[in-house]
């Protein structure tokens, strides 16, 4: 099904597969199943709901070939990471499924996907192969340092994958505080028509906002002439140490309740991706992302998606210069700082007190947060180091930082209902 609007998916098409109420049961009917863990369910959900448009599905391994070595589908059309579905030999043969099954099969094993216990989505196995990892890891992260995370997460996988289209057949329930900020591509582009919106930028995000995050909203918005600006909040995997998912993205809400923008210029969102921390090859796929949602532009400032030394300050600058357009304007923004002779947050690319400025680094943000002082206006806003504290004390008993008790007794962002159980409110899913 195809979305028209006058800022185009990648591809050109919108991809939704999504089963009718109707339909789900008899699709799901009788098929083997193969659970799948947390970070996979968000990968189903994504493809479904058309976030990673053009896929339909899982790649198969010509798909993740092109991918790994030139960053461009078979047709071509630049993509940057590869989607990939990886599974135990075990778990294969369980489910039915022959290693070297391939795209020219005239015969294809369908499995239900299941997740929380309760169907999730119908996997149309196009393909089962096996890939390189490490070859995987060197091409898409630059190195084979375990000490990347990226890395640690692709040398762990399960040494097969399955490629091929999934239809989703039980679509999940959003669990509060998220239930009022997830929006599929399809709304979100409903959402920007309400707003009267045709030029959106993008800010992605994975922290809580200091006042320099929001004088880089505030110049991306005015130098890409934008009506609104759309903060994307990535909740994903968690690790000890990161801000829980409840702050980051109440506290970005909080900027518009408090005033610092207007409303009709500012909207929060979230989108369910575990950072890969692939620096540039990132910052492309996100760009693609957030076309997909319906986004003119996207901002890209200093370390963008990075993470330790592996990659230049601003190469995820210089990415887009080699690539054809993309059909979304990068923002390329220098770094804010707070500047003691400007009195204010200063701009790398304007202030001239280079020897004196003060770094908003999430060092001295988190130490604000935990030391329990007020911060100055011109490091974090009072309003936002409110909503932390109080995110903090409901959601992780006085941490805003992810703890080991924090990943196992929080509350899902997504939970499964029994597929067809009801339509009650409290059941609804999306």
């Amino acid at each position: 099904m195809a979305v028209d609007n006058t800022l185009s998916p990648h591809g050109g098409e919108l991809i939704e597969r999504v089963a009718s109420a109707n339909d789900a049961a008899h699709i799901a009917a009788g098929l083997p199943r193969i659970p799948v863990r947390d970070s996979i369910a968000r990968e189903v959900i994504n493809l479904a709901y058309g976030f990673f448009s053009p896929l339909e599905g899982f790649m198969v391994r010509s798909e993740v070939d092109s991918v790994v070595r030139n960053m461009t589908l078979n047709n071509g059309l630049v993509w940057s990471i590869p989607i990939i579905f990886d599974i135990s030999r075990r778990a294969m043969a369980e489910a039915g499924v022959t290693p070297g099954a391939t795209p020219e099969a005239t015969s294809r094993v369908s499995v239900l996907l299941t997740y929380q216990d309760q169907a999730l989505a119908v996997l149309e196995v196009a393909e089962a192969f096996s890939y390189d990892r490490e070859f995987m890891a060197q091409n898409v992260y630059g190195t084979t340092d375990r000490d990347h995370p990226g890395v640690t997460r692709t040398l762990e996988m399960e040494d097969m994958f399955l490629g091929g289209p999934v239809t989703l057949v039980n679509p999940p329930v959003i669990n509060p505080p998220f239930d009022r900020f997830w929006k599929t591509p399809r709304q979100l582009r409903e959402r920007f028509s309400e707003l009267g919106w045709s030029k959106v930028v993008a800010h992605q995000t994975r922290n809580v906002p200091h006042v320099g995050h929001e004088w880089m909203m505030k110049g991306a918005l005015l130098s890409s002439e934008a009506d609104g600006i759309l903060v994307s909040a990535v909740i994903g995997e968690k690790k000890p140490g990161d801000y829980i998912d409840e702050a980051i993205v109440l506290a970005h809400h909080r900027l518009r309740e408090a005033g610092f923008f207007l409303p009709g210029i500012h909207e929060t969102s979230t989108l369910m991706w575990d950072m890969r921390y692939a620096g540039p090859r990132e910052a492309v796929f996100h760009a693609i992302v957030r076309k997909n949602l319906g986004c003119s532009h996207h901002m890209f400032g200093r370390d963008h998606a990075g993470v330790g030394n592996y990659y230049e300050t601003y190469a995820a600058h210089k990415v887009f210069e080699n690539l054809p357009d993309l059909g979304i304007k990068s923002v390329l923004t220098l770094e804010w700082w707070y500047c003691p002779v400007c009195q204010g947050v200063a701009y790398e690319g304007l202030c001239g007190h280079r020897d004196q400025k003060q770094d908003l680094a999430g060092t001295v943000i988190r130490r604000i947060i935990d030391g329990g002082q007020e911060p100055a206006p011109t490091t974090l806003r009072s309003e936002i180091l409110e909503v932390v504290r109080e995110c903090a004390d409901k959601y992780n008993a006085g941490s805003a930082f992810v703890t080991p008790e924090y990943l196992e007794n929080r509350t899902p962002v997504i939970s499964m209902p029994t597929l067809g159980c009801c339509t009650c409110s409290e059941h609804q899913p999306v």
